[in-house]
């Protein structure tokens, strides 16, 4: 089974970090409207589209998205 997108991106927060895809963990991590549960795409970029204030673009979710992907296809 393959784990929700929100546990991996809480793998990539760091405070001192400031590259595109943490800062994204460090915002997500305190955004409790998440969907925490979710291992869809779809629903995922269709609440950052709507929600997602603290990202400066899609961009950054599609780079942890690929991320993701690579991390749980083993």
């Amino acid at each position: 089974m393959i784990r929700p997108f929100y546990h991996y991106l809480m793998t990539e927060r760091d405070p001192r970090k400031k590259d595109a895809v943490t800062l994204f963990a460090n915002h997500a991590e305190n955004d409790g409207s998440f969907p925490k549960q979710s291992e869809d795409y779809d629903e995922i970029s269709a609440y950052l589209e709507l929600n997602g204030h603290y990202l400066p673009s899609m961009d950054v979710f599609d780079e942890a998205w690929g991320s993701y992907i690579d991390k749980n296809s083993n």
